[in-house]
């Protein structure tokens, strides 16, 4: 494959895209003297119109991503997003509407907010939601926000927050910020946690416990109840990560596992885009002894009209400019109205279907650590290909010569040498199978060639690159005469 260049590469003194003729009016002072902008780029490049067009056609081409093939990212869901959503979504009436346009004259979008906001209610089976999170972390942290002002207005708002580690990567930081320290919980043989060391962590000090429920080994935590009595008996609050809805759509609700707080991932469960920095969206559900505290301003409903209602005391406030990322909302409405109840229990059915059809087809010859059923994911280990020096690492470089994104590597950490691994219910018996052989493939040349899967990718347009160097000494200026990037 030839290289594409560098854009400062193509650049030759004299080119640009588009010429204006002169101006037919008098010039004016200019009204942005005083202001601080940068003014010249040194060595910005200048391109032709049609060699800016191609260049940039050429990068896109090099890109991987969910509309071109299967994405095993693990605890992601990245599965496809139906176009029909991003249609709606498109409409001028909703891309149009100004933030601030004043309530009576935008009925119809917060009818949207508030249907949504009902409709997650009932698929979680909780009593609140706020739609003002940006992303899956942003609203767990507001969970950890609520919680402190909720023990706070009891009186103590406590030291520590339990987290078992078995549970998602950003738990920990979400915490942090809310001045609490992290202790964790150690997991039991099947891969759930433990309740003993549960028990013996909890008491009076300790101000909640966030659980990920399936866990991120996609293992579905039966003894929730228990554990979210274990926690409630000493005054503390259980925030359930529900980034793993997928499994459990239509099928149980968190309300009914007696959690106090849930937070939604709709740019993952709900189908709207995801990856590449966003949009996202992270709602938040709560029980009614944590509704006062939910962001400022909540829509309330009164005859017909809506309203926002800023007159909310116990609020922690604002969280967000506006109210979340509205189009994303619209696109996650969209899907639910589509799909209606049997239509989401089929996702969390196709889900599962799909997850264990891998597993089953692959435990064999990749280690699968707890033997505890899974539901929408699973985590294989580089185990059996380590004895040959194979890693991890070198079985995801290599699915890339496949045409498959590998899955999520190296995490939970529970797990050494992980492959996490979710299909998701949007991919076909075909792409599944094609994906098995794939991996099927790498095992059986681990054991014939190794060298060929550590020097993997061959085929990509970028070849293996040295991450750890890009992580600690990025160059992030073009140097003409090095050529470098």
């Amino acid at each position: 494959m030839i290289r594409e260049p560098l854009i400062f590469e193509i650049s030759g003194k004299g080119k640009q895209a588009f010429s204006l003729p002169p101006l037919d009016v008098p010039q004016k002072k200019n009204l942005l003297s005083d202001v601080p902008l940068r003014r010249n780029i040194e060595g910005f490049p200048q391109v032709s119109e049609v060699e800016v067009v191609r260049h940039f056609t050429r990068l896109s081409k090099t890109n991987y991503c969910v509309d071109e093939g299967f994405y095993p990212l693990g605890s992601c869901t990245m599965k496809y997003n139906p176009k029909i959503n991003e249609k709606v979504a498109s409409r001028p009436e909703f891309g149009g509407t100004h933030p601030f346009s004043p309530s009576p004259l935008v009925q119809g979008n917060l009818e949207i907010l508030k249907r949504t906001e009902e409709l997650l209610a009932e698929i979680t089976g909780m009593e609140a939601i706020s739609l003002q999170p940006s992303a899956g972390a942003h609203g767990e942290l507001l969970g950890m926000m609520l919680i402190r002002a909720r023990q706070e207005d009891k009186g103590d708002p406590r030291k520590i927050v339990l987290i078992p580690d078995s549970a998602h990567g950003t738990n920990p930081s979400s915490a942090h910020v809310c001045g609490y320290k992290v202790h964790e919980i150690k997991s039991n043989e099947d891969g759930k946690v433990d309740l003993e060391d549960l028990s013996q962590n909890m008491n009076e000090d300790v101000a909640g416990l966030m659980i990920t429920n399936p866990n991120t080994l996609g293992i579905f935590e039966s003894d929730i109840k228990k554990i979210c009595e274990i926690v409630h008996s000493k005054g503390g609050y259980v925030y359930m990560d529900g980034a793993n809805m997928n499994a459990l759509l239509g099928i149980c609700k968190p309300g009914d596992m007696n959690v106090d707080i849930i937070h939604l991932n709709l740019h993952k469960t709900f189908s709207t885009p995801h990856g590449g920095g966003g949009p996202g969206s992270g709602p938040l559900g709560v029980t009614q002894e944590l509704e006062p505290y939910l962001p400022s301003p909540v829509i309330q409903r009164k005859g017909r009209k809506l309203f926002w209602d800023f007159d909310r005391p116990q609020s922690i406030g604002k969280i967000r400019s506006f109210y979340g990322n509205f189009l994303v909302v619209i696109k996650a409405l969209a899907y639910i109205l589509i799909l209606g109840h049997d239509g989401l229990k089929a996702v969390s059915e196709g889900a599962v279907l799909n997850s264990n059809f891998v597993r089953k087809n692959l435990e064999d010859i990749y280690e699968v650590k707890y033997k505890t059923p899974t539901l929408h994911e699973c985590v294989f280990s580089d185990k059996y290909q380590k004895d040959r020096g194979v890693s991890n690492i070198d079985i995801a470089k290599r699915l890339l010569d496949y045409s498959v994104h590998s899955p999520t590597v190296s995490f939970p950490l529970v797990v050494h040498g992980a492959l996490m691994t979710e299909p998701t219910e949007t991919e076909s018996r075909r792409d599944l199978d094609a994906f098995i052989q794939a991996m099927r493939k790498i095992d059986q040349e681990a054991k014939e060639n190794s060298d060929l899967l550590k020097q993997a990718p061959h085929i990509p347009y970028v070849r293996r690159l040295d991450e750890t160097r890009a992580a600690r000494k990025p160059v992030l200026r073009w140097k003409k005469e090095s050529q470098e990037t």
